[in-house]
């Protein structure tokens, strides 16, 4: 399956690459890569939330990440449909951030990264960008005749077996595949968009798997490179490229590669400037 898009990517997995390996050698990441990789985290939060709608302060962001700012409680075990506020929506990608950060390896240490299967690295994910927004037996659990009631504008996502199918299936190609990892993380986010596996927080799962990927698989070993920043700076865009892998077409796999690897581009220059400001003391706003 991926054979192909290896080679529609072969440029776009170049700039990456280049893009990767010049920020590497930034100053910060000598002493301080764990304060970096920590607001860049929380950035990348920030912006995965905005592009669901919850578009709050860095600030805000920050204080969850920290614990000086209260963030929203769990959702009560009754509630079937709790409010999706968005305060909640921000939390929960925070929370996600963190967990993402965990699975990434040290920068510069001898261990790689040992992810857990994909199924269950999914199901994790969701259980913690969920939680305190949606109903608790929702968390982690894969639809089968709900719909899904986030991320329009990709056509109608599948519904029963089928949902269980596409991520077995993708499943298997990521532990089998020997592809570039911006090969890799671009499939999981577009196949997760595409199949919408949870009721809701797809999009923030589906950014999240993206960023580990790319981390674990070596593209971005400093674990801050920000793509989430540059899709939320063009929802529009990113929505039509991601409509376009969902198509299945060869143009909108080869549409989708190039919005993934423009965005670690992007996202490159945007951690050299936290990097900076890490350095400076003068985070950028």
């Amino acid at each position: 399956m991926l054979a192909g898009w290896v080679e529609i990517a072969a440029d776009g997995v170049e700039r990456a690459r280049a893009a990767c390996a010049e920020l590497r050698w930034h100053e910060a990441y000598r002493r301080r890569w764990r304060e970096v990789r920590a607001e860049a985290g929380v950035r990348a939060a920030q912006a995965s939330a905005g592009l669901e709608g919850a578009r709050l302060p860095l600030e805000l962001a920050r204080g969850y990440a920290t614990g000086t700012a209260a963030a929203p409680g769990p959702a009560a075990p009754t509630s079937a449909e709790p409010p999706a506020g968005p305060e909640a929506v921000l939390a929960g990608a925070v929370r996600g951030a963190a967990f993402a950060e965990r699975l990434m390896p040290d920068l510069g240490g001898r261990e790689g990264a040992a992810l857990p299967p994909l199924p269950q690295l999914l199901a994790r994910a969701h259980t913690l960008v969920g939680a305190g927004w949606l109903a608790p037996d929702a968390l982690g659990r894969l639809r089968t005749t709900e719909p899904a009631r986030d991320v329009t504008g990709l056509g109608p996502a599948p519904l029963g077996r089928e949902v269980a199918a596409r991520v077995d299936l993708l499943a298997r190609t990521v532990a089998t595949s020997g592809a570039p990892a911006l090969v890799v993380a671009a499939l999981v986010h577009a196949e997760i968009l595409a199949v919408r596996p949870f009721v809701a927080g797809n999009g923030l799962v589906a950014r999240l798997a993206f960023r580990v990927m790319v981390t674990a698989g070596g593209l971005d070993p400093t674990g801050s490179v920000l793509p989430e920043v540059a899709w939320a700076a063009a929802p529009q865009q990113y929505v039509a490229a991601a409509a376009g892998y969902a198509t299945g077409r060869p143009e909108g796999v080869a549409r989708w590669l190039t919005a993934c690897s423009d965005a670690v581009v992007a996202g490159a220059a945007e951690a050299r400037r936290v990097a900076d400001g890490v350095l400076t003391a003068t985070l950028p706003t």
